[in-house]
């Protein structure tokens, strides 16, 4: 063994093993943070020592009553010496037992006894003065002036403490006054007396102040608590009977329900303009200051009483937008429209059933476009229906077949909606003054059924609002008519946003908002006849007022023709740079469309030929294809095999087997129709314009 030198061993450190994954010992706040979190939690801290802003409305409110007390107090001593003036006056009188004597009719024999105790009132009257001043006199002698102002103050402070009291408090004569004060000073104890008045409490109950009251946009705002047995619902369903009680009009006030966390069914959020807040004019669309929208983001649609910005949201859902004539549907329904023009990846269809330009502009950007209210018009609206229809069918198998990546469910996503490949783009439909083709009674047949068009367009467009949202479809309708007959209950129904500007009584504006929304304080039918644009607003998704918001009231932005050109100038110029223009915008004929529509009897093709015909073109002539499959077809109309067997079985088409070559080479029989069957139903439907289109392709 070979000798070595000793080495300086390395220091031993005794430790353990410690296993990170198990739960670590909860450390312990520091006590100034422990502090900090009960101090901002503890229901006995007072609001205002917790947020700055309540302490800064504090400091604010301690100011104006030390300045306005000397007022207050002089006001109190008056109504004080006023009220002592009665009461001495009543007792010196000795009117309580001429009341009796006068009860007992027997006033005239106890008339002297009455005189006799007045003259003795009197008396003692005089000496209580007389001994008042003379001792008075001689204190001020003995003590000096200090005496005669502390009488005063004494007399003056009790005085002060009678004056408190309210005219028609008990041993006071009520009066009739003058007209109550218009302005609301949130004074607390008002506003008790003001709930009271409006029978939102009782009289032995009281309100719990949450937040102090403060001044927000041109108006007071203050939270409240009421008692334990009363809900926020009464108090807003109540809102008119507490507009009354406050001495303001309803449309001063706003009240809402506080919801979330910080909320419950009993506290109440209120706040009170100092005027009318719609008088001032409206402010224009900020949709001018950009240059593109995004139709995932909701459309600046206009701002509410406290002038906080209102969104649309409108992908996912659909818009009813009704009033009487000349309130600004027609405004509404376009600010709606022109987030979506700004987007260049939105498909566009306008239907104006009006008849006038309010319109127009937009048919530079629309995919589809008609103006008018004649029954071919109502036709074409039906082609564009179930040109939607089959559009919708076609994108839910489409994403059926996508990874879950790209659609995690079966909706439309914005990267879907975007994606050229996958052509799903966002897609609305605008039908202003829908009333016009739900009413038309031209004669149509939809599967052996024989319908009006109205009938035909009511089923399609509530098909559209169920099963169209999540497929990217938006569906916007307008109209000036908001009745049970004119408007389905099943279209109604499915639509998810509604916007009531002013109409005629509470039953058409519980058409439009919903059944029992008048009970729960919202009528459209009270809105005054000026305030233009102004309506009760229902949004199916948030808003930057509140998302837990029933309903709000809302004035639209102002967007007049000019600017409304300039959007769709916009609008165009950006659907040209990103190659996006369609249909209409690129010329394309209305009656392109007719391949859509149902037979009416009319001399068109019947179902399905016309899309037979636009699907195969060139290839259903001489010299083009000679056979075609049935599934082929099926999925390019975008139908179902059993119903397309049927039609085609009507026209004396029959199915064939047929050999094609598959993809590996190999022959497979498949069943289809031969092309030469198509053209010979087409001939003998007696229709020249469905010939000369396949043969012209």
């Amino acid at each position: 063994m070979t000798d070595s030198l000793p080495v300086k061993a390395d220091p031993v450190l005794d430790g353990e093993l410690i296993d990170d994954t198990l739960p670590q010992p909860r450390r312990r706040e520091p006590k100034r943070n422990r502090f900090a979190v009960w101090w901002l939690r503890s229901p006995r801290v007072p609001a205002w020592l917790k947020d700055r802003r309540q302490a800064g409305q504090a400091a604010k409110d301690l100011v104006a009553a030390a300045l306005s007390s000397p007022v207050r107090l002089a006001g109190a001593v008056l109504r004080g010496l006023l009220a002592g003036a009665r009461m001495w006056r009543r007792w010196v009188t000795v009117r309580e037992y001429r009341e009796a004597a006068e009860q007992a009719e027997k006033l005239a024999d106890k008339f002297t006894d009455i005189r006799a105790l007045t003259l003795f009132r009197w008396k003692v009257t005089g000496a209580v003065l007389v001994g008042t001043v003379v001792a008075t006199a001689v204190a001020e002698l003995l003590y000096g002036v200090l005496v005669p102002w502390t009488v005063g103050g004494v007399v003056a402070l009790a005085l002060a403490v009678l004056g408190r009291q309210k005219e028609g408090s008990p041993g006071r004569k009520a009066v009739l006054s003058g007209s109550r004060i218009a302005t609301w000073t949130m004074d607390p104890h008002g506003m008790v007396e003001a709930f009271r008045g409006a029978k939102l409490i009782g009289k032995d109950e009281t309100l719990r102040l949450v937040e102090r009251a403060t001044r927000v946009s041109g108006g007071w705002a203050v939270t409240i608590d009421l008692p334990a047995t009363r809900k926020a619902a009464d108090v807003i369903k109540n809102r008119e009977a507490l507009a009354s009680a406050l001495a303001v009009d309803e449309i001063q006030l706003v009240v809402d329900r506080v919801r979330g966390n910080g909320g419950h069914a009993g506290r109440v959020s209120l706040w009170v303009a100092d005027q009318d807040p719609y008088s001032t004019p409206a402010a224009r669309t900020p949709l001018l200051a950009v240059r593109r929208w995004d139709a995932w983001r909701p459309v600046p649609f206009g701002r509410d009483a406290r002038d906080r910005r209102v969104d649309l949201p409108l992908v996912g859902t659909s818009l009813l937008v009704a009033a009487i004539p000349r309130q600004g549907k027609t405004f509404a329904a376009r600010l709606a429209a022109a987030g979506l023009i700004l987007d260049p990846h939105t498909r566009l269809y306008v239907a104006d059933f009006k008849a006038g330009k309010d319109w127009d502009a937009a048919a530079q950007v629309a995919h589809r476009f008609v103006s008018g209210d004649e029954p071919e018009h109502v036709l074409e609206l039906l082609g564009w229906l179930l040109e939607l229809v089959r559009e919708v069918q076609g994108r839910y198998r489409r994403m059926r077949e996508l990874d879950d990546v790209t659609c995690p469910e079966s909706k439309v996503t914005p990267a879907i909606s975007r994606d050229p490949g996958l052509a799903m783009p966002i897609t609305a439909i605008f039908v202003d003054e829908v009333q016009v083709p739900l009413e038309d009674r031209t004669p149509v047949k939809v599967d052996d059924r024989k319908l009006t068009a109205g009938e035909h367009v009511g089923e399609l467009l509530i098909w559209l609002a169920k099963k169209g949202p999540a497929a990217g479809i938006v569906l916007v309708l307008a109209t000036q008519r908001p009745d049970a007959q004119t408007i389905p209950s099943g279209l109604r129904a499915v639509l998810g946003s509604r916007f009531a500007l002013r109409v005629m009584d509470w039953r058409d504006s519980n058409i439009v908002l919903g059944d029992q929304m008048n009970t729960r304080g919202y009528d459209s039918s009270r809105l005054l006849a000026s305030h233009k644009g102004v309506g009760i607003l229902r949004p199916d998704g948030d808003t930057l007022a509140g998302g837990e918001l029933v309903a709000l009231t809302v004035r639209t932005d102002y967007m007049p023709n000019e600017d409304w050109q300039t959007i769709c100038r916009r609008g165009r110029e950006l659907r040209q740079a990103a190659r996006t223009l369609s249909g209409h915008a690129v010329g394309e004929p209305g009656a392109a469309i007719a391949r859509n529509l149902p037979s009416a009897g009319n001399g068109e093709l019947p179902n399905p030929l016309p899309a037979i015909v636009d699907y195969l073109g060139e290839d259903l002539g001489p010299g083009g294809r000679e056979f075609v499959p049935t599934a082929e077809l099926v999925e390019a109309l975008g139908t179902d095999a059993r119903t397309f067997a049927q039609e085609m079985s009507e026209l004396g088409c029959r199915p064939t087997r047929y050999r094609l070559q598959s993809e590996d080479g190999g022959v497979q029989q498949v069943r289809g129709y031969l092309t030469v069957d198509v053209r010979k139903a087409i001939e003998s439907s007696g229709c020249a314009s469905g010939s000369r289109q396949w043969k012209s392709g």
